[in-house]
């Protein structure tokens, strides 16, 4: 098995969605990585805090941040097991950012690297 990353972007429910709502939102969450231990594929999953810091170029200059469209916000990532890429790619669209048209899942393999 391989180790998959998924980049969780846009999707911010939280200005859109009344209290009751936004818990049963996370609800679904809760139940599709659930759903992903039962079958022995999660591999660990957090959420990302909305602010941060950036360090840039040869100077290593700081600056606060992100700032960017919320569309393009990473706002968590979850690492998975999955047999190949195809696997992958349909484990994500379980994914509940989906529910939003600014959702998305970034599926990215992780490379192994092979200590010398």
């Amino acid at each position: 098995m391989k180790e998959y990353l998924f980049l969780f972007r846009g999707g911010d429910a939280r200005s859109i969605l009344s209290p009751e709502q936004m818990q049963a939102h996370m609800q679904k969450w809760m139940q599709w990585m659930g759903s992903l231990g039962q079958q022995g594929k999660l591999v660990g999953a957090q959420p990302l805090e909305l602010t941060g810091k950036q360090v840039t170029g040869t100077a290593r200059v700081v600056t606060d941040g992100p700032y960017m469209e919320g569309k393009e916000m990473v706002g968590g990532y979850l690492i998975l097991k999955a047999g190949d890429y195809d696997e992958a790619v349909e484990l994500s669209k379980g994914c509940p950012i989906l529910e939003f048209d600014t959702g998305s899942v970034e599926v990215r393999e992780i490379q192994e690297i092979q200590a010398p």
